[in-house]
């Protein structure tokens, strides 16, 4: 699910990434200007210098824009940006619809791929700032002498290499909403002064005399526990208090067992629409997907099935090299076998299924009552193995072709 926002590193002021995303527009269709800025601002009860230039910035698209035409997914529920029809996003969905209508300030707490960003959007898109700009700002990826700069802006030789002036994040923000991920990666002293204009929406330019006031939301990320970022000094108590006036939890995949399927397919269907093809998952896919932890959440699901649309003819295969290194060979000692830990249900099964089978010299009435099943059921087991490694063959053969 792409998500059409900017989000600014290290040398975001020595350079402009590029992007196929619409510049911002003004009301009369064209680009905005250093006067339109200016004149925004007057409006706003501040001005800028006449040499400060805006930061690079892209305003993302509505969410009606935003929409693709893929079709849905039986089954799978969606609210704004967030795809899940679990109870945990259920939960998720409802806390963004309440702190939406609000100014309130928000942290999203949540591991690596969760989509803290798309709440973060999502409650922007919800929200009254819906037509301001969503900013959003990688806190982690900016050197710590110049997140100041970046955030607030600075005056022409505040600093060297500082040729000419710069508005700010807060400043550029204005009247929308300001999304600061990885915020627990700033250093103590830059943290103050965020307070500070946090606390008191005001706030000075680097190397600048001018009080400056900003209508901004601020809504910040963390994939940390921020308990545990202040008690190892990473973070301010008074800032984090600050910061979570509603906190917000991203829900990892492991917590969303009926999302992962049906994200799948999503991911699948948007592919087959953006390619022209109508790829389907074979059966053993579907229970990888069902059974395995996902420990990168849906950033790791969504690329595990790109890669396998890829390399897929019709067939889509998962063959992921952490999925891969789970599937290992049992290892069997006389009438014991140890099943490697971190394997997929369905393959432990099988393992067992035809472990007993081949310990019982191949007759399956033994092994059946071995297992504790019906020969009818044996039966229809051996047989579904059968059409997967025919399955795989088949796919293996067109892949090669």
């Amino acid at each position: 699910m792409p998500v059409r926002t900017v989000i600014h590193g290290c040398a975001a002021r020595a350079r402009r990434l590029r992007t196929h995303w619409p510049k911002p527009q003004t009301s009369a269709g064209r680009p905005p200007t250093t006067h339109h800025i200016r004149r925004t601002q007057e409006r706003s009860g501040h001005m800028a210098s006449t040499d400060l230039d805006p930061p690079p910035i892209a305003v993302g698209d509505t969410p009606a824009q935003r929409k693709r035409n893929t079709g849905e997914v039986p089954g799978l529920r969606s609210y704004g940006l967030l795809y899940g029809s679990s109870p945990v996003m259920q939960e998720l969905y409802a806390q963004i619809e309440r702190v939406a209508a609000t100014d309130a300030t928000a942290l999203i707490i949540g591991e690596s791929g969760t989509g803290k960003e798309l709440v973060a959007r999502t409650i922007h898109d919800y929200s009254a700032r819906k037509d301001a700009p969503f900013i959003a700002v990688n806190c982690g990826a900016i050197p710590d002498n110049l997140i100041e700069a970046e955030l607030f802006g600075h005056e022409k030789g505040s600093f060297t290499g500082a040729v000419q002036g710069r508005i700010g994040y807060f400043e550029h923000a204005n009247g929308g909403t300001l999304f600061l991920d990885e915020v627990t990666e700033m250093s103590p002293v830059r943290q103050v002064k965020l307070l500070r204009a946090l606390e008191t929406g005001t706030f000075f330019r680097v190397g600048g005399n001018d009080l400056i006031r900003s209508d901004v939301r601020v809504i910040a990320a963390t994939n940390r526990d921020p308990v545990t970022a202040v008690k190892e000094n990473g973070l301010r108590e008074d800032l984090m208090y600050r910061l979570a006036v509603f906190p917000l939890r991203a829900p990892p995949l492991r917590e969303r067992d009926s999302d992962r399927e049906l994200l799948a397919q999503h991911f699948l269907a948007e592919m087959n629409a953006q390619e022209g093809t109508s790829k389907v998952f074979s059966k053993r896919a579907l229970d990888v997907l069902r059974t395995y932890s996902w420990p990168g959440n849906v950033r790791e699901l969504k690329n595990t099935v790109y890669r396998a649309f890829i390399l897929a003819e019709k067939t889509v295969e998962i063959a992921h090299p952490h999925l891969a290194s789970r599937v290992k060979k049992p290892v069997t000692q006389g009438d014991a076998m140890n099943v490697w830990v971190g394997t997929p249900l369905a393959d432990a099964q099988k393992q067992i299924i035809l472990g007993t089978l081949k310990h019982c010299g191949g007759d399956k009435r033994r092994a059946a009552k071995a297992l504790g099943v019906s020969l009818k059921t044996l039966y229809n087991r051996l047989g579904a193995y059968e059409n997967e490694d025919t399955e795989s063959g088949e796919a293996g053969s067109n892949n090669e072709s």
